[in-house]
Protein backbone atom coordinates (compact mmCIF):
# COMPACT_ATOMS: atom_id res chain seq x y z
CA UNK A 1 0.00 0.00 0.00
CA UNK A 2 1.29 2.91 -0.89
CA UNK A 3 1.99 5.85 1.73
CA UNK A 4 0.30 8.96 1.36
CA UNK A 5 3.49 10.94 1.53
CA UNK A 6 5.76 9.29 -0.76
CA UNK A 7 5.69 6.17 -2.65
CA UNK A 8 8.61 3.50 -3.28
CA UNK A 9 10.14 3.69 -6.72
CA UNK A 10 10.96 -0.34 -7.98
CA UNK A 11 14.30 -1.01 -9.04
CA UNK A 12 15.39 -1.43 -12.18
CA UNK A 13 17.49 -1.15 -15.43
CA UNK A 14 18.27 2.04 -17.21
CA UNK A 15 19.68 1.44 -21.03
CA UNK A 16 23.17 3.14 -21.68
CA UNK A 17 22.20 5.00 -24.61
CA UNK A 18 24.96 6.43 -25.46
CA UNK A 19 29.03 7.28 -24.33
CA UNK A 20 30.81 10.22 -24.79
CA UNK A 21 34.09 12.10 -23.84
CA UNK A 22 31.83 15.19 -22.88
CA UNK A 23 27.96 15.44 -21.86
CA UNK A 24 26.78 18.49 -21.96
CA UNK A 25 23.10 19.39 -19.97
CA UNK A 26 21.09 21.93 -21.06
CA UNK A 27 21.01 23.33 -24.55
CA UNK A 28 20.83 27.05 -23.74
CA UNK A 29 23.72 29.48 -24.43
CA UNK A 30 26.13 28.22 -22.47
CA UNK A 31 25.52 25.00 -22.90
CA UNK A 32 25.60 25.05 -27.04
CA UNK A 33 29.14 26.92 -26.14
CA UNK A 34 30.36 24.64 -24.42
CA UNK A 35 29.19 21.49 -26.31
CA UNK A 36 30.48 23.24 -29.64
CA UNK A 37 33.70 24.57 -27.86
CA UNK A 38 34.37 20.59 -26.68
CA UNK A 39 33.85 18.91 -30.07
CA UNK A 40 36.44 22.05 -31.80
CA UNK A 41 38.81 20.30 -29.69
CA UNK A 42 38.21 17.11 -30.60
CA UNK A 43 35.90 15.36 -27.91
CA UNK A 44 32.84 13.29 -28.59
CA UNK A 45 29.90 15.71 -27.23
CA UNK A 46 26.75 14.64 -26.52
CA UNK A 47 24.38 17.73 -25.73
CA UNK A 48 21.13 16.60 -23.87
CA UNK A 49 17.61 19.21 -24.35
CA UNK A 50 14.41 19.21 -22.63
CA UNK A 51 13.13 21.21 -25.44
CA UNK A 52 12.31 21.01 -28.89
CA UNK A 53 14.94 23.45 -30.20
CA UNK A 54 18.24 24.76 -29.16
CA UNK A 55 19.24 28.40 -27.51
CA UNK A 56 17.35 28.42 -24.37
CA UNK A 57 16.20 31.96 -22.85
CA UNK A 58 17.92 33.19 -25.76
CA UNK A 59 15.40 31.43 -28.46
CA UNK A 60 12.71 29.91 -26.52
CA UNK A 61 12.65 32.93 -23.69
CA UNK A 62 12.91 35.49 -26.30
CA UNK A 63 15.35 37.39 -24.72
CA UNK A 64 16.15 39.21 -28.15
CA UNK A 65 19.05 41.26 -26.91
CA UNK A 66 22.57 40.15 -26.28
CA UNK A 67 24.33 42.85 -24.43
CA UNK A 68 26.76 43.17 -21.22
CA UNK A 69 29.86 42.52 -23.97
CA UNK A 70 31.46 45.77 -24.17
CA UNK A 71 33.72 47.49 -21.07
CA UNK A 72 33.67 51.41 -22.70
CA UNK A 73 34.72 50.78 -26.04
CA UNK A 74 36.71 47.29 -25.48
CA UNK A 75 34.42 44.30 -26.83
CA UNK A 76 34.72 41.49 -23.70
CA UNK A 77 32.58 38.67 -24.99
CA UNK A 78 34.38 37.42 -28.44
CA UNK A 79 34.55 33.65 -29.41
CA UNK A 80 31.38 31.78 -29.98
CA UNK A 81 29.06 34.48 -29.14
CA UNK A 82 30.35 36.98 -31.33
CA UNK A 83 30.56 34.08 -34.02
CA UNK A 84 26.96 33.36 -33.46
CA UNK A 85 26.37 37.27 -33.95
CA UNK A 86 28.12 37.36 -36.98
CA UNK A 87 26.00 34.60 -38.96
CA UNK A 88 22.65 35.65 -37.77
CA UNK A 89 23.63 38.81 -39.33
CA UNK A 90 24.60 36.96 -42.47
CA UNK A 91 20.90 35.90 -42.54
CA UNK A 92 19.45 38.72 -42.02
CA UNK A 93 18.23 37.84 -38.38
CA UNK A 94 20.51 40.15 -36.20
CA UNK A 95 20.52 43.88 -36.39
CA UNK A 96 24.34 45.50 -34.54
CA UNK A 97 24.96 48.76 -34.60
CA UNK A 98 28.07 49.55 -36.99
CA UNK A 99 31.33 50.83 -35.14
CA UNK A 100 31.09 54.74 -36.44
CA UNK A 101 27.79 55.04 -34.72
CA UNK A 102 28.78 53.57 -31.28
CA UNK A 103 28.91 56.34 -29.24
CA UNK A 104 26.87 59.02 -27.14
CA UNK A 105 25.22 61.21 -29.37
CA UNK A 106 21.28 62.68 -29.26
CA UNK A 107 20.49 61.38 -32.76
CA UNK A 108 21.94 58.14 -32.76
CA UNK A 109 20.48 57.69 -29.55
CA UNK A 110 17.41 57.95 -30.82
CA UNK A 111 17.79 56.01 -34.22
CA UNK A 112 19.15 53.05 -32.10
CA UNK A 113 17.79 53.17 -28.45
CA UNK A 114 14.74 50.90 -29.78
CA UNK A 115 16.62 48.24 -30.51
CA UNK A 116 17.94 47.88 -26.76
CA UNK A 117 21.90 48.49 -28.39
CA UNK A 118 22.73 50.83 -25.55
CA UNK A 119 24.81 50.84 -22.59
CA UNK A 120 22.35 50.84 -20.13
CA UNK A 121 24.89 50.95 -17.43
CA UNK A 122 26.58 54.30 -18.66
CA UNK A 123 25.95 57.29 -16.45
CA UNK A 124 26.54 59.52 -19.69
CA UNK A 125 23.67 60.87 -21.32
CA UNK A 126 22.43 59.95 -23.54
CA UNK A 127 23.74 56.31 -23.14
CA UNK A 128 26.23 55.57 -25.65
CA UNK A 129 25.10 53.40 -28.61
CA UNK A 130 27.41 50.10 -28.03
CA UNK A 131 28.00 46.64 -30.09
CA UNK A 132 25.15 44.56 -28.87
CA UNK A 133 22.66 42.76 -31.33
CA UNK A 134 18.95 42.50 -31.60
CA UNK A 135 18.19 39.32 -33.23
CA UNK A 136 15.35 36.74 -34.15
CA UNK A 137 14.38 33.83 -31.84
CA UNK A 138 14.29 31.41 -34.64
CA UNK A 139 17.70 32.81 -36.30
CA UNK A 140 19.47 32.01 -33.42
CA UNK A 141 17.90 28.44 -32.82
CA UNK A 142 19.07 28.46 -36.81
CA UNK A 143 22.38 28.98 -36.21
CA UNK A 144 22.49 27.26 -33.19
CA UNK A 145 21.58 23.67 -34.95
CA UNK A 146 24.31 24.73 -38.05
CA UNK A 147 27.03 25.33 -35.29
CA UNK A 148 26.26 22.24 -32.95
CA UNK A 149 26.37 20.28 -36.54
CA UNK A 150 29.23 21.26 -38.15
CA UNK A 151 30.88 20.42 -34.79
CA UNK A 152 28.79 16.64 -35.36
CA UNK A 153 27.80 16.69 -31.13
CA UNK A 154 25.57 14.50 -30.42
CA UNK A 155 22.22 16.67 -29.74
CA UNK A 156 19.50 14.95 -28.09
CA UNK A 157 16.68 16.77 -27.57
CA UNK A 158 13.50 15.86 -26.12
CA UNK A 159 15.55 14.47 -23.23
CA UNK A 160 14.29 15.64 -19.79
CA UNK A 161 17.38 15.38 -17.65
CA UNK A 162 16.55 13.54 -14.19
CA UNK A 163 18.95 13.01 -12.15
CA UNK A 164 23.40 12.46 -11.97
CA UNK A 165 25.09 9.37 -12.01
CA UNK A 166 27.44 9.57 -9.45
CA UNK A 167 30.48 6.69 -8.66
CA UNK A 168 33.03 7.53 -5.63
CA UNK A 169 32.56 10.83 -5.77
CA UNK A 170 32.92 11.59 -9.50
CA UNK A 171 30.16 11.98 -11.83
CA UNK A 172 30.04 9.54 -14.42
CA UNK A 173 26.75 10.46 -16.35
CA UNK A 174 22.86 11.57 -16.39
CA UNK A 175 19.59 9.81 -16.49
CA UNK A 176 17.26 11.66 -19.08
CA UNK A 177 13.66 10.90 -19.14
CA UNK A 178 11.97 10.93 -22.61
CA UNK A 179 9.46 9.68 -24.84
CA UNK A 180 11.32 6.36 -25.00
CA UNK A 181 11.65 5.66 -21.00
CA UNK A 182 14.49 6.45 -19.03
CA UNK A 183 18.17 6.71 -20.76
CA UNK A 184 21.53 7.40 -19.40
CA UNK A 185 24.21 9.38 -21.59
CA UNK A 186 27.48 8.30 -19.79
CA UNK A 187 30.63 10.62 -20.17
CA UNK A 188 33.80 11.30 -18.82
CA UNK A 189 33.13 15.00 -17.94
CA UNK A 190 29.87 16.75 -17.84
CA UNK A 191 28.58 20.32 -17.89
CA UNK A 192 26.29 21.65 -15.90
CA UNK A 193 24.07 24.02 -18.20
CA UNK A 194 20.83 23.28 -17.24
CA UNK A 195 20.57 26.87 -15.69
CA UNK A 196 18.97 25.99 -12.53
CA UNK A 197 21.99 23.89 -11.29
CA UNK A 198 20.03 20.53 -11.90
CA UNK A 199 22.72 18.41 -12.14
CA UNK A 200 25.40 19.85 -9.70
CA UNK A 201 22.48 19.38 -7.20
CA UNK A 202 22.13 15.83 -7.86
CA UNK A 203 24.96 15.07 -7.85
CA UNK A 204 24.98 16.72 -4.46
CA UNK A 205 27.52 19.74 -4.51
CA UNK A 206 26.55 22.29 -2.31
CA UNK A 207 24.38 25.27 -3.45
CA UNK A 208 22.47 28.36 -2.44
CA UNK A 209 18.58 29.52 -3.31
CA UNK A 210 18.21 32.80 -4.94
CA UNK A 211 15.58 34.30 -6.40
CA UNK A 212 14.65 37.35 -8.70
CA UNK A 213 12.07 38.76 -10.96
CA UNK A 214 10.23 36.40 -13.63
CA UNK A 215 9.13 37.28 -16.97
CA UNK A 216 6.86 36.26 -18.87
CA UNK A 217 8.15 37.86 -22.64
CA UNK A 218 6.22 37.93 -26.22
CA UNK A 219 6.37 39.94 -29.14
CA UNK A 220 3.60 42.41 -30.64
CA UNK A 221 3.22 42.39 -34.33
CA UNK A 222 1.79 45.04 -36.36
CA UNK A 223 3.17 47.73 -35.04
CA UNK A 224 3.84 51.08 -36.65
CA UNK A 225 7.74 51.84 -34.92
CA UNK A 226 7.73 54.65 -36.91
CA UNK A 227 4.76 56.61 -35.56
CA UNK A 228 5.35 55.36 -32.17
CA UNK A 229 9.18 56.92 -31.82
CA UNK A 230 7.84 59.91 -33.97
CA UNK A 231 5.08 60.53 -30.79
CA UNK A 232 7.76 59.62 -28.51
CA UNK A 233 9.90 62.34 -29.73
CA UNK A 234 7.39 64.67 -31.13
CA UNK A 235 4.74 65.02 -28.02
CA UNK A 236 7.33 63.26 -25.05
CA UNK A 237 4.57 64.62 -22.40
CA UNK A 238 1.56 62.65 -23.95
CA UNK A 239 4.13 59.81 -24.71
CA UNK A 240 5.17 59.74 -21.00
CA UNK A 241 1.57 59.70 -19.64
CA UNK A 242 0.44 56.52 -21.90
CA UNK A 243 3.87 54.84 -20.73
CA UNK A 244 3.56 55.32 -16.97
CA UNK A 245 -0.09 54.11 -17.64
CA UNK A 246 0.93 50.91 -19.69
CA UNK A 247 3.96 50.28 -17.22
CA UNK A 248 1.21 50.43 -14.22
CA UNK A 249 -0.82 47.65 -16.05
CA UNK A 250 2.19 45.35 -16.43
CA UNK A 251 3.29 45.97 -12.69
CA UNK A 252 6.76 45.28 -13.19
CA UNK A 253 8.75 46.24 -16.63
CA UNK A 254 12.39 47.51 -17.73
CA UNK A 255 12.26 51.13 -18.82
CA UNK A 256 11.78 50.78 -22.59
CA UNK A 257 9.59 47.68 -22.39
CA UNK A 258 9.01 46.99 -25.98
CA UNK A 259 11.92 47.25 -28.73
CA UNK A 260 12.48 46.57 -32.48
CA UNK A 261 12.98 43.22 -33.33
CA UNK A 262 14.62 42.52 -36.97
CA UNK A 263 11.26 41.89 -38.37
CA UNK A 264 9.03 44.47 -39.93
CA UNK A 265 6.65 45.91 -37.75
CA UNK A 266 7.18 43.06 -34.75
CA UNK A 267 8.17 44.41 -31.65
CA UNK A 268 9.83 42.42 -28.66
CA UNK A 269 8.53 43.13 -24.70
CA UNK A 270 10.75 42.15 -22.08
CA UNK A 271 7.48 42.00 -19.78
CA UNK A 272 5.16 42.00 -17.01
CA UNK A 273 7.98 41.41 -14.42
CA UNK A 274 6.82 39.27 -11.48
CA UNK A 275 7.98 39.08 -8.09
CA UNK A 276 8.07 36.49 -5.31
CA UNK A 277 7.97 33.37 -7.13
CA UNK A 278 10.01 30.64 -7.34
CA UNK A 279 12.20 29.14 -11.01
CA UNK A 280 11.96 25.56 -9.81
CA UNK A 281 8.15 25.35 -7.70
CA UNK A 282 5.59 24.06 -10.37
CA UNK A 283 2.73 25.80 -8.50
CA UNK A 284 4.64 29.18 -8.72
CA UNK A 285 5.50 28.63 -12.72
CA UNK A 286 2.08 27.72 -13.34
CA UNK A 287 1.00 30.97 -11.68
CA UNK A 288 3.39 33.27 -13.69
CA UNK A 289 2.01 31.54 -16.64
CA UNK A 290 -1.37 32.49 -15.88
CA UNK A 291 -1.05 36.11 -14.47
CA UNK A 292 1.52 36.94 -17.37
CA UNK A 293 -1.11 36.25 -20.12
CA UNK A 294 -3.73 38.67 -18.09
CA UNK A 295 -1.23 41.34 -17.93
CA UNK A 296 -0.77 40.90 -21.47
CA UNK A 297 -4.05 41.02 -22.74
CA UNK A 298 -4.58 44.01 -20.59
CA UNK A 299 -1.82 46.04 -22.14
CA UNK A 300 -2.38 45.17 -25.52
CA UNK A 301 -6.16 46.51 -25.17
CA UNK A 302 -4.78 49.67 -23.82
CA UNK A 303 -2.54 50.59 -26.08
CA UNK A 304 -4.82 49.60 -28.90
CA UNK A 305 -6.87 51.99 -27.88
CA UNK A 306 -4.17 54.96 -26.66
CA UNK A 307 -0.88 54.48 -28.19
CA UNK A 308 0.11 55.85 -31.47
CA UNK A 309 1.70 53.29 -33.44
CA UNK A 310 0.05 50.48 -32.00
CA UNK A 311 -3.88 50.42 -32.94
CA UNK A 312 -3.13 47.87 -35.27
CA UNK A 313 -1.21 45.65 -32.70
CA UNK A 314 -1.67 41.69 -32.17
CA UNK A 315 -0.05 39.46 -29.91
CA UNK A 316 2.19 37.44 -32.23
CA UNK A 317 3.88 34.96 -29.67
CA UNK A 318 4.30 34.42 -25.79
CA UNK A 319 7.49 32.76 -25.15
CA UNK A 320 7.30 29.32 -24.63
CA UNK A 321 9.44 29.27 -21.55
CA UNK A 322 8.95 31.81 -18.58
CA UNK A 323 11.93 34.22 -17.89
CA UNK A 324 14.29 33.10 -15.12
CA UNK A 325 16.88 35.12 -13.73
CA UNK A 326 17.56 33.02 -10.55
CA UNK A 327 17.14 29.70 -8.60
CA UNK A 328 20.14 27.60 -7.44
CA UNK A 329 23.60 29.01 -7.09
CA UNK A 330 26.33 26.86 -6.97
CA UNK A 331 28.53 26.98 -3.71
CA UNK A 332 31.43 26.53 -5.75
CA UNK A 333 35.49 26.54 -4.99
CA UNK A 334 34.98 30.32 -4.84
CA UNK A 335 32.04 32.52 -4.46
CA UNK A 336 32.13 35.28 -6.53
CA UNK A 337 30.64 38.62 -4.46
CA UNK A 338 28.61 41.58 -5.09
CA UNK A 339 31.66 43.31 -4.19
CA UNK A 340 33.70 41.66 -6.88
CA UNK A 341 31.55 42.30 -9.84
CA UNK A 342 30.85 46.11 -8.70
CA UNK A 343 34.44 46.57 -8.33
CA UNK A 344 35.68 45.12 -11.65
CA UNK A 345 38.04 42.59 -9.76
CA UNK A 346 40.69 40.88 -11.86
CA UNK A 347 41.80 37.22 -11.16
CA UNK A 348 44.72 35.15 -12.11
CA UNK A 349 42.75 32.72 -13.16
CA UNK A 350 40.15 34.49 -15.10
CA UNK A 351 38.72 32.36 -17.79
CA UNK A 352 35.50 34.55 -19.36
CA UNK A 353 34.45 38.30 -19.32
CA UNK A 354 31.17 40.12 -18.92
CA UNK A 355 30.98 43.72 -19.44
CA UNK A 356 33.67 44.59 -16.91
CA UNK A 357 34.01 41.70 -14.91
CA UNK A 358 35.65 38.54 -14.71
CA UNK A 359 35.09 34.83 -14.02
CA UNK A 360 37.67 33.17 -12.19
CA UNK A 361 37.73 29.34 -13.50
CA UNK A 362 37.29 28.13 -10.03
CA UNK A 363 33.15 29.51 -9.55
CA UNK A 364 32.78 26.37 -12.19
CA UNK A 365 34.00 24.08 -10.07
CA UNK A 366 31.50 22.20 -7.67
CA UNK A 367 33.04 20.71 -4.06
CA UNK A 368 33.14 17.63 -3.83
CA UNK A 369 31.62 16.29 -7.06
CA UNK A 370 34.72 15.36 -9.25
CA UNK A 371 34.71 16.05 -13.20
CA UNK A 372 31.83 18.35 -13.30
CA UNK A 373 31.85 21.70 -14.49
CA UNK A 374 29.13 24.50 -14.24
CA UNK A 375 28.69 27.48 -16.70
CA UNK A 376 25.93 29.62 -17.00
CA UNK A 377 24.03 31.87 -14.81
CA UNK A 378 24.21 29.29 -12.17
CA UNK A 379 28.05 29.70 -11.55
CA UNK A 380 29.35 30.10 -8.16
CA UNK A 381 28.28 33.58 -6.91
CA UNK A 382 25.95 35.31 -4.10
CA UNK A 383 22.25 36.27 -5.06
CA UNK A 384 23.27 40.01 -5.57
CA UNK A 385 26.48 39.26 -7.29
CA UNK A 386 24.66 37.06 -10.03
CA UNK A 387 22.27 39.63 -10.34
CA UNK A 388 24.59 41.67 -12.61
CA UNK A 389 26.48 39.56 -13.84
CA UNK A 390 24.34 36.64 -15.69
CA UNK A 391 23.56 38.33 -19.03
CA UNK A 392 23.71 35.35 -21.90
CA UNK A 393 27.07 36.50 -23.59
CA UNK A 394 28.96 36.07 -20.95
CA UNK A 395 27.60 33.17 -20.21
CA UNK A 396 28.42 31.95 -23.14
CA UNK A 397 31.95 32.90 -22.89
CA UNK A 398 31.76 30.91 -19.83
CA UNK A 399 30.53 27.44 -21.90
CA UNK A 400 33.02 28.31 -24.34
CA UNK A 401 35.78 27.77 -21.47
CA UNK A 402 34.06 24.76 -19.52
CA UNK A 403 33.94 23.26 -23.07
CA UNK A 404 37.56 24.01 -23.78
CA UNK A 405 38.81 22.95 -20.16
CA UNK A 406 37.28 19.62 -20.40
CA UNK A 407 39.60 19.04 -23.94
CA UNK A 408 42.65 19.97 -21.97
CA UNK A 409 41.82 17.79 -19.07
CA UNK A 410 41.32 14.34 -20.99
CA UNK A 411 44.06 15.23 -22.86
CA UNK A 412 46.76 15.70 -19.77
CA UNK A 413 44.58 12.58 -18.17
CA UNK A 414 43.97 15.34 -15.01
CA UNK A 415 40.60 15.93 -13.59
CA UNK A 416 39.04 19.45 -14.33
CA UNK A 417 39.91 20.76 -11.30
CA UNK A 418 43.73 20.50 -11.80
CA UNK A 419 43.84 21.98 -15.56
CA UNK A 420 46.47 24.28 -16.31
CA UNK A 421 44.26 27.18 -16.23
CA UNK A 422 47.41 29.44 -18.03
CA UNK A 423 46.97 27.02 -21.09
CA UNK A 424 43.04 27.52 -20.71
CA UNK A 425 43.57 30.63 -21.17
CA UNK A 426 45.93 30.73 -23.83
CA UNK A 427 43.74 28.31 -25.84
CA UNK A 428 41.00 30.47 -25.77
CA UNK A 429 42.92 33.51 -26.87
CA UNK A 430 44.21 31.73 -29.75
CA UNK A 431 40.52 30.32 -30.91
CA UNK A 432 39.18 34.05 -30.67
CA UNK A 433 37.76 33.95 -27.47
CA UNK A 434 38.79 36.93 -24.22
CA UNK A 435 39.22 34.53 -21.05
CA UNK A 436 40.13 37.67 -18.70
CA UNK A 437 43.49 36.71 -18.50
CA UNK A 438 44.41 40.57 -19.57
CA UNK A 439 43.14 42.83 -17.12
CA UNK A 440 41.71 45.99 -18.58
CA UNK A 441 42.97 49.40 -17.48
CA UNK A 442 40.25 49.87 -14.84
CA UNK A 443 40.36 45.97 -13.10
CA UNK A 444 40.86 45.86 -9.53
CA UNK A 445 43.93 43.48 -9.97
CA UNK A 446 44.24 40.88 -7.25
CA UNK A 447 47.91 39.33 -6.55
CA UNK A 448 47.33 35.69 -5.99
CA UNK A 449 44.36 32.97 -6.20
CA UNK A 450 42.80 32.30 -3.19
Amino acid sequence: MANLDRIIEPAGEIPVVRRADLVVVGGGPAGIAAAVAGARNGLSVALVERYAYLGGLASGGMVLVLDDMCNGEEISVRGLCGEMIDRMERIGLCVVPPESERRSDPALYRKWSRWGVFDFHSHVKPQPICYAAAFDPDGYKRVANAMVGEAKVDLRLHSWFSRAIVEDGRITGVVCETKSGRQAIMGKIVVDASGDLDVAASAGAPFSHGSYIVTTVFRLGGVDTEEAERFEYEQPAAFNAIDREAKKIMAGSWDKWWLKTPLPGIVWCNCPHMAGLDGISVEDLTRADFLGRERIAALVAFVREKLPGFEQAFVVDVAPQIGIRQTRLLDGVYVMSKEDVAQRRHFPDSVARGRDYYYPYRTMLPRDVGQLLVAGRHYSATSSAQRSSREIPPCMAMGEAAGVAAALALDANVGVDRVDVAKLQAKLRAQGADPGDRPASNALVSIAAE
